[in-house]
């Protein structure tokens, strides 16, 4: 497995990947699935140095990403980001999700972050149980604040907090 940066030219894989959760309503809040094009903007706002998007390859084929995101766009939260990862039907339960996550915590000093946040939700048990096993703690609960297909659903933040930059 390689992790690289995105080029745009890996936005349609990465949107696949991405459209294949929707129905599962297990990790987004998406209800219906995106374009690529939609999507442009939001690649757009990603850069190596600051806030990285990340794609793993497994023989050539995109198989996971991880994205970084500003967390809240205030001075004093610079230093913290929002982590999401995806991966792939086919190459789920082969560490990819891990190796993503442990390169973020590697590289957060690099990018000048000390605490990386993860907003999952609560049904999503694998997602929790991964990111706990890298350091994540549960951070705090928003009861309610999503209703997928009818259902309200619990959304829970996890942190892990990080060495400080140099």
């Amino acid at each position: 497995m390689r992790i690289r940066d995105a080029i745009e030219a890996d936005l349609p894989a990465i949107v696949t990947i991405y459209n294949a959760t929707v129905p599962t309503r297990m990790v987004t809040a998406e209800l219906e699935p995106v374009s690529v094009e939609s999507r442009v903007p939001w690649f757009c706002e990603h850069a190596p140095n600051t806030y990285p998007l990340w794609v793993a390859e497994v023989n050539d084929q995109i198989a996971g990403w991880l994205s970084f995101k500003e967390f809240i766009p205030r001075s004093a939260y610079r230093g913290t980001s929002e982590v999401s990862v995806y991966v792939g039907d086919q190459f789920r339960r082969g560490g990819i999700a891990r190796r993503l996550l442990e390169k973020a915590i590697e590289r957060s000093p690099a990018l000048r972050l000390h605490t990386l946040v993860g907003l999952i939700f609560a049904h999503n048990e694998p997602s929790l149980q991964l990111f706990a096993r890298l350091g994540f703690q549960r951070w705090g609960l928003l009861p309610r604040v999503a209703r997928l297909d009818g259902i309200e659903r619990d959304l829970t933040i996890v942190g892990r907090h990080l060495a400080l930059p140099a």
